[in-house]
């Protein structure tokens, strides 16, 4: 089978971009919006509406193939590819990229995400944005499985020789700023990891000793405990600081693991994982400092664990971080690492070399997108996999839920 047409059409993500580096300078929210300069080239204003590009891939039969171009929030900072805005993008894809697929014959996933994925653009001599290679890798994957007649998750496992899970992977709800009344929502509907809770801001959020933080743990396990919908309702809490403990404590390695230990008491029950404590400003100062963090609190024996985010963006970030035992997870942001053939070989590559696999994202997604990541959860096993798109707990987690439900259901009757 053959791909005769690729269309592209405009759409708009689950959430916005945001200027991370504004917000960490002070920039103040006002309502929705945020109020002050914008830092990151590329950004019109601190926050500003996400945008996506469907890739659509019109087979022989007359069936459509699609995945959606989409790029984080925190687009531009952190080593990441600069904004996405689609009216740039579309018109690189329908002239650089769409005359490669149409005509071609559908072969293998790995084969055909291969072509987006390592070619260079004849406009610039560089490989394409990362978002580009997310959405098109997408199409690849569901073209292959249409034309086989298969699920997409068991397209990856046949392919990377994994097999498709038996069981619903945990999901990881996040809360944005609504950190209270969206835990909530988490709690009731049993989700296994949450609630991200968006610890962007040191003197709104965090507290200039870290004590904001250490009161909303508190507040959350007693939430849970009191409420806990379910008898064996137990799940991991996991909170995202981007970096901001290292402004707290002065990047003073040993203090940000006392304080991640003394956090992992309050917890208790519930075991802790700590995104992001600190953000060196490049790769190589990061994986140190994750690596010298991780061993300070190993050495003190607590369950609680750190997971790398920031600089940690490709394939080849995450092999180096794994090596280097930096951190005790590292997040695959899917839409970081370009083609999703990189997030399967990233997802296994942390579980063949000790590193904890969390198959994570971005609010900043799109419904297909998450659909998408979800076939390549089902087929990896990671350890947990984001609930995306959005912030408000409802909708990615219905998402992310339903799809793999839908897997299970279906993967012994195809």
């Amino acid at each position: 089978m053959k791909i005769k047409k690729v269309i592209c059409s405009p759409g708009k993500t689950g959430f916005f971009f945001d200027d991370q580096k504004s917000i960490k300078a002070g920039a103040k929210n006002d309502g929705n919006f945020y109020r002050g300069e914008v830092m990151t080239p590329g950004f019109s204003a601190v926050r500003q509406m996400g945008e996506s590009i469907s890739v659509m891939f019109i087979l022989e039969n007359g069936s459509i193939a699609f995945g959606d171009c989409a790029a984080v929030q925190y687009s531009g900072a952190g080593g990441r590819d600069p904004l996405f805005l689609a009216e740039n993008f579309i018109p690189i894809i329908e002239k650089e990229i769409a005359p490669i697929y149409e005509g071609k014959e559908i072969t293998t996933f790995r084969e055909m995400a291969d072509i987006v994925d390592k070619m260079k653009s004849p406009s610039t001599g560089k490989i394409y944005h990362t978002a580009i290679r997310y959405g098109i890798t997408q199409a690849c994957l569901d073209a292959v499985a249409k034309s086989k007649n298969k699920l997409m998750a068991q397209v990856v496992a046949e392919e990377y020789g994994t097999e498709v899970s038996e069981v619903m992977i945990p999901i990881f709800t996040q809360s944005g700023d609504d950190r209270y009344l969206n835990a909530d929502k988490m709690i009731m509907k049993g989700a296994a990891v949450l609630p991200h809770a968006l610890f962007n801001h040191v003197e709104d959020k965090v507290g200039w000793k870290g004590e904001k933080i250490r009161d909303y743990i508190e507040w959350l396990r007693n939430r849970i405990l009191s409420l806990k919908p379910y008898e064996d309702y137990n799940p991991t809490l996991h909170i995202d600081v981007y970096g901001t403990l290292g402004i707290v404590f002065d990047n003073d390695f040993k203090k940000i693991a006392d304080y991640i230990c003394e956090l992992a008491e309050v917890a208790c029950p519930f075991k802790l994982r700590v995104e992001g404590p600190v953000d060196m400003g490049e790769k190589q100062k990061q994986i140190e400092a994750l690596a010298e963090i991780r061993r300070l609190m190993d050495a003190q024996g607590t369950d609680a664990q750190i997971v790398a985010d920031e600089w940690c963006n490709t394939l080849e970030d995450i092999q180096d971080f794994t090596t280097a035992k930096a951190g005790h997870m590292a997040q695959i942001k899917t839409p970081d690492l370009g083609g999703i053939n990189n997030s399967i070989e990233a997802v296994i590559y942390c579980k063949q070399n000790d590193m904890g696999a969390y198959l994570g994202g971005t609010c900043n997604e799109t419904n297909r997108s998450a659909e998408v990541c979800a076939h390549i959860a089902m087929a990896t096993s990671p350890i947990q996999y984001l609930a995306k798109p959005g912030m408000g707990v409802d909708e990615g987690y219905m998402i992310v839920f339903n799809e793999m439900s839908r897997i299970l259901a279906l993967k012994d009757q195809l």
